[in-house]
């Protein structure tokens, strides 16, 4: 088959066969299909889009890529969590240790950054030793030494994913539909947990900017899980501005440890609890009994513990003293007074990218002390002179007054007020 004429039909919106999905996802998963029409067909799909035959037919060729786990056949109940991305989302890093707290046995396969999000595998790899990359028994045994593990993609799971993915960050392809439900529900199958909840993301900070293309994800998402037999629940959570107070990789580290400690960012914490009060209703426990226990976790120290007991399961020092810091800081005030009105999330996202906290090219490093504090939320009366946020500067070479300007000109300030967002939405029947 020539794969030229398979991209030129997608890019004049024709549809793609069986044969040519596969030939797509097997030239991504064996090289045999050169990065320059691998990324051509990510654009004409990106463009074009895709009937929901033809995103099935993706996410089944990219699962059946390579291997599948079936966590649930040795850790019955095992649930996984996922979300499609923002800035300041660091609620896998609380969801993970709060429910392993309360005995919900936790699995993810988690990602790095993609385009203007921080990822969590970055994150997690600001801790000195931890390590992401583990086999089928090592995940099993971690889950039953500590009640969760966070891992990294294997090269074995959809492995034409892992070609993929690395593409759509540098192709300015990440925001299709299409593409998002193949990738996520492709690995999150492989994976095999005997649950999934999904935090879908909308907002000027998410990848889909309206509630209703929020719905549309978690719909397509939800239905390929439920589909393929797969408790699912799906909720759909603001992203009009950062979820959390920071943005980058050991900044948000200590963000997570905050909540788990019984303090921090309160949406933070919201969304991680509701999350979490979800996973173990798909599990059969009652609502108002998940939030008990789960709040009560977070109270009595217990989540805290289990943090520092997953970390050290996965080669880590839990010491936070240990964490990266910023070689310095810089505080950016607001020029004027009023009340914030609009953040442009996005855009934090990419100077947080630009500062050391996420990737411009492919192969480029993380700087693990860099990225962004925000102080002020939606709705927050803002005086002349506060400071909006603090660049926290690593060691990556950047050009501060730029950074700052373009920080300060990311808050809206209005001279009436606003009423805050919604931060959790619910379901899609809620919307």
């Amino acid at each position: 088959m020539n794969f030229v004429e398979a991209i030129i039909s997608k890019r004049d919106e024709g549809t793609l066969t069986r044969e040519q999905i596969d030939a797509f996802v097997a030239g991504a998963a064996d090289g045999s299909l050169p990065p320059e029409q691998l990324a051509a067909m990510l654009m004409a799909i990106c463009v074009r889009g895709m009937d929901d035959e033809e995103t099935r037919r993706l996410t089944d060729a990219m699962l059946h890529s390579g291997e599948t786990w079936n966590l649930a056949a040795d850790v019955p109940g095992v649930v996984d969590k996922h979300s499609t991305g923002g800035v300041g989302d660091t609620v896998s890093l609380v969801v993970a240790p709060l429910l392993a707290a309360v005995g919900r046995p936790v699995a993810m396969m988690a990602g790095r950054g993609l385009g203007h999000s921080q990822g969590t595998l970055d994150k997690l790899e600001a801790i000195p030793g931890f390590l992401c990359h583990r086999s089928r028994s090592d995940t099993v045994n971690m889950i039953h030494r500590c009640g969760a593990a966070i891992v990294a993609q294997s090269k074995r799971i959809a492995p034409a994913d892992r070609v993929l993915y690395g593409l759509r960050d540098i192709t300015g392809t990440v925001p299709s539909l299409p593409l998002i439900v193949a990738s996520i529900m492709s690995k999150k199958l492989a994976l095999g947990a005997a649950a999934i909840v999904l935090d879908v993301k909308w907002g000027r900070g998410a990848f889909r900017h309206t509630v209703e293309e929020a719905a549309e994800l978690a719909a397509a998402l939800r239905g390929v899980a439920r589909g393929m037999d797969l408790p699912c629940e799906a909720l759909i959570t603001d992203m009009n501005q950062p979820l959390g107070p920071f943005l980058g990789t050991a900044c948000e580290v200590r963000a997570a440890l905050a909540v788990l400690e019984g303090s921090g960012s309160g949406p933070l914490r919201d969304v991680s609890v509701t999350l979490a009060r979800v996973a173990m209703e798909l599990g059969g426990t009652d609502p108002d009994e998940a939030e008990d226990s789960l709040i009560a976790a977070l109270r009595d120290g217990a989540a805290r513990t289990a943090w520092d007991r997953i970390v050290e399961a996965h080669g880590g020092d839990p010491d936070p003293d240990l964490l990266a810091k910023p070689v310095s800081q810089c505080v950016v005030p607001a020029d004027r007074s009023g009340w914030l009105v609009g953040v442009e999330a996005a855009t934090l996202g990419w100077i947080a990218v630009d500062l050391g906290a996420g990737r411009r090219t492919r192969d480029e490093a993380i700087d693990h002390g860099a990225g962004l504090e925000v102080h002020v939320r939606i709705a927050d009366r803002v005086e002349s002179g506060q400071p909006l946020a603090t660049v926290l500067v690593g060691t990556r070479p950047v050009d501060l007054d730029a950074v700052t300007a373009r920080v300060r000109n990311a808050f809206e300030i209005a001279d009436e007020p606003v009423d805050p967002p919604q931060l959790i939405l619910g379901t899609i029947e809620d919307v």
